[in-house]
């Protein structure tokens, strides 16, 4: 599956920057960076896109993401103690708005780099006709 590969990728561009970088700094330097590193790895990435949110077919607000790539995977950089059951509810949010089937929250607060993958299964490549 083409996600195994880019999220290696992403993954790798991250361990870059958090080893050109180091960790403890704020998140915005950090997402700032894994810009530059995945323009250069050659990805199409787009940093806060909005998504709409909608009630009754009405756009109520929207969620912005940290870095949206190649229009399918999206990326929250943190830097908190521990990802934990917040940020993975966050981007399991960010993932159903923005109808894609991957996610990375990638933490660099710490001195080795952590990361979590968020699959949502239903908007993969090849379940598109699976939506509920």
């Amino acid at each position: 599956m083409k996600f195994n590969d880019d999220s290696y990728e992403i993954i790798g561009a991250a361990m870059e920057v958090h080893t050109e970088m180091g960790p403890g700094l704020r998140e915005k330097p950090y997402e700032k960076a894994m810009v530059i590193a995945l323009r250069e790895k050659g990805f199409r990435v787009e940093p806060q896109k909005a998504y709409p949110i909608y009630f009754r077919e009405q756009i109520v607000g929207d969620c912005i993401p940290d870095i949206t790539i190649d229009s399918k995977v999206l990326i929250d950089a943190k830097s908190v103690e521990k990802i934990g059951g917040n940020e993975m509810a966050q981007m399991l949010n960010y993932l159903r708005i923005a109808e894609l089937g991957l996610g990375l929250v990638i933490n660099f607060k710490n001195p080795k780099l952590e990361w979590k993958r968020v699959v949502m299964e239903r908007f993969l490549e090849g379940n598109a006709n699976e939506k509920e």
